[in-house]
């Protein structure tokens, strides 16, 4: 089945950093998604279109790319000013008609989606799949690579070369509040929390960290066989959490 279409869309954020973008339109006039995608990742992947366009089956979206990745200005502070990068895709799906929006995050994305939510609000349903509950995670291979592509001037350069990601320099100043505990400040907006058994870079002790630290509305849901984000995410498993979306919405 071919991709939904999408329109290029192209966004400025409050610090005045350009973010690429897209809007697929649905059907669903009232509910907008914004989907937010993992480190090193991209709306024009195509398992990031994927999602896209099931999740278009249940209402409009805005995927973007943050900061830093693909053809985004500026440069990645890896969760940090990501907040702002999602608060200018759920002001344009407000500008362009979307009376609910829920914002549908992967990985970093998962994390920057949560902390926005806390933060800043403005959203009507999160949902965050594969998050980190907290910083500094070096528990897996992955996630030690993962820090050396972050730290290290070399892993910086290949992060650029192969993955199109600029990462800033430096450590944070302050260090931003981590997702587990931005949770709790989302509450009375419904949170999803979606996890795979399977995830090679943050084990289930962060969906349930997560969890603890948020306030009901929430669900936790385990996903036997699941891996991580995006490139992992089944259609059923992405139409599954359209549906918990609407739900959340009639």
């Amino acid at each position: 089945m071919p991709f939904a279409p999408n329109f290029p869309v192209m966004l400025r954020t409050e610090d005045g950093v350009r973010i690429d973008a897209a809007h697929t339109s649905s059907m669903h006039t009232d509910v907008g998604i914004v989907v937010a995608h993992g480190f090193t990742g991209s709306w024009r992947e195509r398992a990031a279109r994927r999602i896209v366009h099931v999740l278009s089956g249940f209402g409009g979206v805005v995927a973007f790319d943050f900061r830093g990745h693909g053809r985004s200005g500026g440069e990645s502070t890896v969760g940090d000013l990501e907040i702002l990068d999602v608060e200018a895709a759920v002001r344009h799906a407000r500008v362009v008609g979307y009376r609910k929006v829920a914002v549908v995050g992967f990985s970093m994305g998962a994390a920057v989606a949560v902390r926005h939510a806390g933060l800043r609000g403005g959203v009507d349903a999160v949902a965050a799949v594969s998050a980190p509950a907290r910083w500094y995670y070096r528990g897996t291979r992955p996630m030690r690579q993962v820090h050396w592509a972050i730290e290290q001037p070399f892993g910086r350069w290949a992060a650029r070369v192969t993955k199109r990601t600029r990462i800033t320099r430096g450590q944070w100043d302050p260090i931003p509040m981590p997702p587990h505990e931005a949770a709790a400040l989302i509450s009375p907006v419904p949170l999803l929390i979606v996890h795979g058994d399977a995830d090679a870079f943050f084990p289930l002790e962060h969906a349930h960290q997560l969890y603890v630290g948020a306030r009901e509305p929430k669900e936790l849901w385990v996903e036997p066989g699941y891996g991580h984000a995006e490139a992992a995410a089944s259609p059923d498993l992405v139409r599954k959490i359209g549906k918990w979306v609407v739900s959340n919405f009639s």
